[in-house]
């Protein structure tokens, strides 16, 4: 070890929080093998954790304490290493405090022992494809050439001659199950690491004051507010990624933003006149059309990841040319805009990954062809009024699951209302009646009429000459949305109402912890049931 304080042989090791990621199981084997007494305690029981536990049936001597924490195990322990997802100010980690235990994580750890540069990148939506797509181009490097704008030469030359030779390319973090510090002893100082880092995983290296040499900000909309509080706050625990970079002699530090982002964009300006420290933008249109041609991934939003992971290759002379060569073998992430089948001309993607409003907002904005949305999970007070909005532009159809279902279909009958002009009064002779309770709200106005169905029913809209904004995708005369109790009714009610090209998007904008352990879980079960579609 480098550091005494992670020395961990003959020392018991309390491990808060297993997971289901396998960040706790990558905590447990490190801490095992370095010699430590390993403790399990998770809130969680064993048959949730079955995974996970199956994963650790090798390992002698673990002791699991599941099912509830005990106070005892926090003032007893040497180390305490918490999960990203146990907030700084848990009651238990202020025990393990008090009794002067030695909290951590297991990003903290990484960091202070990781001997190779580290390209962080995170953001509240696009992080894990940019950070896999990062990966994937560094992998791919076969020439020394930069590529840079003109703008941007004059600082990345010199970054780039300090960077031209690199061993091996590791990718971990937030993006899941890929192993962090079981690594650590295979990772060289001449190789790279690229990952992805959560706004928790931020306050946790906040702590001890470290961030990546490289730091990559995708965008920045609401999100964990049930954990931040407010979006201010949220914010603040992802600018860390950028507050405690710490340039040096050797190692210029490099913070990369997205121009088309507005707290990115203050923030290059906040930053940009640091000393030691570069600052790029990147943007979308920065791409350019020879590289669009050989990029499969649909929509805007992906073509700002690839802008994204080009600027952290610029820094690397990696050319156009190798990310032309490299871009055909990058697939979607499983989870994210993943087309799962075609079937009698219907395609069904998987977009379980997107846990925020924004997150299906633009995975909405990614399709041309009449879409039908599966939405809705675990409810993170995140306000729905623009993916309401969204819905009602975009989509032909929603099919609403989970805890917010009832909240997306307000935000959809707002939308309606306030889009196309619909108000629940009597207007150009038309007649206005709402029947609740499990009935029918309708309303007839200007020769059209307007029929919410709720309760587990339809709301569709059919107007005639309404005024309002438009949309090029269909009318909304045909626009549906339903709640339903299960996935796979969702599924069946959306093979009912698909017609041959169109699209079937699951982007739920919530969290899964109302129906599923977590959103891999959500997307392996929509694409097994997508599979027993009858074709």
């Amino acid at each position: 070890m480098q550091d005494y304080k992670y020395e961990f042989t003959g020392k018991t090791v309390l491990v808060m929080g297993l997971g289901r990621f396998g960040g706790g199981i990558d905590v447990v084997k490190f801490a095992h093998s370095a010699g430590a007494k390993v403790i399990v305690t998770d809130l969680a029981l064993a048959e949730q954790l079955s995974d996970s536990l199956n994963q650790l049936q090798d390992l002698d001597g673990i002791e699991f304490h599941l099912g509830s924490h005990d106070p005892a195990d926090f003032e007893q322990a040497d180390i305490v290493v918490a999960n990203p997802a146990v907030s700084g100010d848990n009651k238990f980690l202020q025990i393990a405090r008090r009794a002067n235990r030695f909290v951590t994580s297991q990003i903290s750890i990484f960091f202070e022992l990781c001997p190779a540069k580290i390209i962080g990148i995170t953001g509240a939506n696009g992080k894990s494809t940019t950070t896999a797509l990062t990966a994937h181009l560094l992998k791919n490097i076969t020439s020394d050439s930069v590529i840079a704008s003109e703008a941007k030469q004059s600082q990345t030359t010199q970054y780039a001659q300090r960077n031209t030779q690199y061993e091996k390319v590791w990718l971990s973090g937030n993006i899941g199950n890929q192993p962090l510090l079981t690594t650590l002893d295979e990772i060289d100082p001449d190789d790279l690491v690229v990952l992805e880092l959560s706004s928790f995983q931020l306050e946790q290296l906040a702590e001890i004051q470290k961030a990546p040499d490289v730091a990559l900000l995708t965008n920045l909309t609401p999100n964990h507010l049930d954990r931040h509080g407010t979006f201010a706050n949220y914010c603040a625990a992802k600018e860390n990624i950028f507050k405690f970079q710490k340039p040096d002699d050797n190692r210029s530090a490099v913070s990369i933003f997205n121009a088309e982002d507005k707290i990115a964009a203050e923030w290059f300006e906040k930053y940009n006149n640091d000393a030691g420290r570069i600052c790029i933008k990147f943007s979308a249109d920065d791409v350019s059309d020879e590289l669009r041609k050989c990029f499969a991934l649909p929509g805007r939003a992906n073509l700002s990841n690839l802008a994204a992971a080009i600027a952290v290759a610029g820094l690397f002379n990696i050319t156009e040319d190798d990310i032309k060569k490299a871009l055909p073998a990058f697939k979607a992430l499983p989870h994210r805009l993943e087309l799962v089948e075609t079937i009698n001309g219907v395609s069904w993607y998987n977009d379980s990954k997107a846990t925020t409003p924004e997150g299906t907002i633009t995975a909405l904005e990614a399709f041309d062809q009449p879409t039908i949305i599966i939405a809705g999970g675990y409810d993170k007070n995140l306000p729905f009024d623009k993916l309401g909005e969204k819905i009602v532009q975009k989509a032909k159809a929603a099919i609403l699951i989970g805890q917010t279902a009832p909240k997306i279909a307000q935000a959809i009958t707002n939308a309606n209302l306030s889009l196309r002009g619909v108000a629940a009064t009597e207007q150009g002779g038309g007649v206005a009646a709402t029947e609740q309770g499990g009935g029918v709200a309708a309303t007839e106005q200007g020769g059209g009429v307007a029929a919410t169905e709720q309760g587990g029913g339809v709301a569709a809209t059919e107007q005639g000459e309404v005024d309002g904004p438009s949309t090029s995708l269909h009318s909304v005369a045909a626009t549906q949305s339903e709640i339903v109790s299960s996935l796979s009714d969702a599924i069946r009610q959306a093979n009912k109402i698909a017609e041959s090209g169109d699209v079937v998007l699951l982007s739920p904008a919530c969290a899964s912890y109302d129906m599923f352990d977590n959103y891999e879980q959500r997307g392996c079960e929509f694409k097994q049931l997508i599979k027993s579609i009858n074709k």
